[in-house]
């Protein structure tokens, strides 16, 4: 008998997406804190419904028989793992099929319970995907499936919530763009204008465009390898209209002529093949919508279906602590724990940065910790840019992977990183770090030192005080750090032993 290991989320702790697409036909199960669920199981199948219905009107034989097989299957894995929270929907091939109907029929007949989306409904969960990804976002969120193009308002809150609308669904899908291409640019560009007023779709100039599906998120790493980008998760990345038109020509350029495009990382063949379409969609768009910037989202309609189930307590957490809470825990049971007493330990040392960034850098700051020595930096930075966090932009990702680094004593800002984040927010970072690494040298992990000690700022001298009883685990180590630190800051080092800790400053 295969054992599971004690990490191994319970049946209780797991949700689960089906997602029955014009293109694909995807099994996503997902685990960890309800406020930032991470993948723990995805897997998809081409089958390319809306094929034939862009063609025929119709579901084919073929299109249908590939997701039944592959619906059958996720039916067993989900009985199999024993989870019994599942969403099954199904989007614009069904919904536009003459045969959609017999096709979902089909489909609870393998013992799910499958629901048709309106282009509303679908319009909305994506919406929602986004709001949780992106607290307080407003602007337009643009959701580009094979079959379909989703469109609609949204004005987001600080808790994850907000309103969403003006949704509206035009066939605009991926499947159905090459045939509206061929008679060129000029007409193509004439059809998406006439679609848009045809919906009175009226969108605002200036507004952000929030980018969703496969598709979109492959043209952002095309876009990202074009400029050499320091992080390859295409989740936040964000672009001008100009810089999204640029990189729409690069791609004309490079498959003029019908020449194949080169492999991309993390993009696959199918998507590959339908790139050139989803880029002349995009510039259709930001031509007809003037955003004031474009902000890709890994975040969409699987997950808004997902925070639709949150209370409004859960929903008003912070995501990016949530996902770091998540993980550090995982790395050492407590250690979320220990490093809110560093937090709190260096936090009256007046940052101006966003707090929420300065705690999620502690965290993974001791997290590297439990890695070898050689290997800490490294990867605690790799964590920060490249791991998929929710809630943060790629200026802070930045500014927790230099404090991270500054926390294994690497003060010298690496030359990617002003390209994310301004240097001043950078050099702000290092003291982050260099806080965090003179508090947990200073504690030796224990966080009886931190109570009976306080780090301060009094006129221009950096203080360290402690009790009488602790003064002894200042070493000559602590007084380096607390130097550098002090330097960093423009300040001087100053030692004070007190009585008692009532007497601390």
């Amino acid at each position: 008998m295969i054992r599971l290991p004690a990490s191994f989320p319970s049946a209780q702790d797991q949700r689960a997406i089906i997602d029955i697409g014009s293109n694909t036909v995807r099994l996503v199960i997902y685990g960890g804190p309800v406020r930032a669920p991470v993948v723990l199981f995805n897997e998809k199948v081409t089958a390319r419904l809306g094929k034939g219905v862009a063609e025929s009107g119709m579901l084919s034989a073929k299109g249908i028989a590939s997701a039944l097989g592959a619906l059958a299957r996720f039916a067993i894995i989900l009985k199999l793992r024993g989870v019994d929270d599942v969403q099954t929907v199904a989007t614009a091939a069904a919904r536009d099929a003459a045969n959609g109907g017999e096709f979902l029929e089909q489909v609870a007949a393998l013992g799910l319970e499958p629901r048709l989306l309106s282009g509303e409904e679908e319009a909305v969960a994506s919406a929602r995907g986004v709001l949780s990804a992106f607290p307080g976002a407003c602007g337009i969120v643009a959701d580009l499936g094979g079959g379909s193009l989703e469109l609609i308002d949204i004005e987001g809150d600080a808790k994850g919530g907000g309103r969403c609308t003006h949704g509206i669904s035009l066939p605009l899908g991926t499947l159905r763009l090459a045939a509206m291409r061929v008679d060129g640019s000029e007409k193509f560009a004439r059809r998406i204008h006439r679609m848009l007023k045809g919906q009175d779709w009226d969108a605002h100039s200036g507004q952000v465009l929030y980018l969703v599906g496969g598709s979109l998120r492959a043209f952002a790493r095309f876009a990202m390898e074009q400029v050499n980008w320091p992080i390859d998760d295409p989740h936040a990345y964000e672009l001008s209209p100009e810089e999204v038109l640029s990189a729409v020509r690069a791609l004309q350029s490079k498959t003029a002529r019908g020449a194949a495009l080169a492999p991309i990382n993390g993009v696959s063949a199918s998507r590959l093949a339908s790139l050139a379409d989803a880029g002349a969609l995009l510039g259709q768009l930001v031509k007809e919508l003037h955003p004031s910037r474009v902000v890709f989202s890994g975040w969409g309609l699987r997950e808004g279906l997902l925070a639709g189930t949150m209370g409004a307590k859960t929903a008003g957490q912070d995501p990016l602590l949530a996902g770091v809470v998540a993980f550090v825990e995982m790395q050492q049971p407590g250690l979320s724990g220990a490093a809110e007493l560093v937090a709190r330990w260096t936090a009256r040392l007046g940052y101006a940065g966003p707090d929420n960034l300065r705690r999620a850098a502690v965290m993974l700051a001791l997290a590297s910790l439990r890695s070898e020595p050689n290997l800490r930096a490294e990867q605690a930075a790799q964590w920060a840019l490249r791991k998929r966090w929710l809630g943060v932009d790629e200026a802070g990702r930045a500014m927790i992977a230099m404090a991270v680094l500054a926390n294994s004593g690497q003060a010298e800002i690496p030359t990617e990183l002003p390209r994310l984040a301004p240097l001043q927010d950078l050099r702000e970072a290092v003291i982050w770090g260099m806080a965090t690494r003179l508090a947990r040298r200073f504690c030796a992990g224990a966080g009886e030192v931190l109570e009976a000690s306080s780090l301060t700022i009094s006129g221009r001298k950096l203080v360290l005080a402690t009790t009488h009883a602790m003064a002894p685990l200042y070493t000559d180590a602590c007084a380096k750090d607390l130097r550098v630190l002090a330097e960093m800051m423009g300040l001087t080092p100053h030692r004070l032993s007190v009585e008692s800790a009532a007497d601390l400053p």
